[in-house]
């Protein structure tokens, strides 16, 4: 952001303090509604929803010793089995987890996003995605020219190849002498944040399976990796490759994989001796 505010002149620093002071919207309850709704794609449950949620969330909020009321319950028109803490007060699940899974299941989907609420993740979250925009956007950029210059640069053979590396560790070099680097922080952008959010997935299971739904949080992760396994299938058999597992996609997952979320859980999972 700095640097685009170098193009406004002598009201660069009002535009970067604008920016920043943009990301107080999310503690606007009218813009996490309008965030919940056309950005995650939430809306209100139906009477029946409502009916089956609201009991099983005043069990969770009771046995966190939280007031239930300061947050809203949403759902996704989505027959996948997910859920989400938005902002600070939003709790969205779809409706697949709402008419399908038992109440005990439901309550340690709750409580999982409640952790988040009570964690501080899904505040953070959101204002680290909007601060971080500007560096995504600029990430997608320099990998789209860079992909660019690369494939051209491999027409001409080896000579090209060194050609473009030339060009990359030129440019390196400028932003270290004239920027002290710092535009080179925007490749580490997306794997800090996705560590991140690996970090607060554990933290809100963590929260979940200390409430007493370990158990049930177990069974529902089971079920996600079950239906993950079966979109994969379904990927094989209609002849598309599935997305390949590369280091490079782990470190940019924002949730850690099924058999680590199981590995922190099994403290939980122990018989009391």
């Amino acid at each position: 952001m700095a640097l685009v505010s170098l193009f406004f002149g002598g009201f660069g620093l009002l535009f970067v303090l604008a920016w920043l002071l943009s990301g107080a919207l999310v503690f606007h309850r009218p813009t996490e509604s309008a965030l919940a709704r056309h950005l995650l794609r939430l809306r209100y449950p139906t009477p029946q929803e409502r009916a089956q949620l609201e009991p099983v969330w005043r069990e969770v909020t009771a046995r966190a010793g939280v007031e239930g009321r300061n947050y809203e319950l949403w759902v996704e028109d989505s027959d996948g089995l997910n859920a989400v803490a938005a902002a600070g007060h939003i709790v969205g699940v779809t409706r697949f987890a709402v008419h399908q899974l038992p109440n005990g299941e439901l309550a340690a989907v709750l409580a999982h996003e409640l952790g988040h609420h009570v964690g501080g993740h899904a505040w953070s979250s959101l204002l680290g995605y909007w601060y971080a925009l500007p560096g995504r956007i600029a990430w997608r950029v320099l990998r789209a020219a860079t992909g660019f210059m690369y494939r051209v640069s491999r027409v001409f053979s080896c000579f090209g190849v060194l050609f473009f590396g030339l060009c990359v560790s030129g440019i390196a070099l400028a932003t270290i002498s004239s920027l002290y680097g710092l535009p080179l922080l925007i490749l580490a952008v997306p794997y800090a944040l996705a560590a991140v959010g690996r970090r607060s997935e554990l933290r809100a299971d963590q929260h979940a399976a200390a409430l007493g739904f370990a158990p049930m949080l177990a069974a529902v992760l089971h079920k996600l990796h079950h239906q993950e396994q079966q979109q994969l299938a379904a990927l094989a058999a209609a002849g598309h490759a599935a997305p390949a597992r590369t280091p490079a996609s782990t470190l940019l997952s924002s949730h850690p994989d099924y058999h680590t979320r199981l590995h922190h859980l099994g403290p939980y999972l122990q018989p009391p001796r």
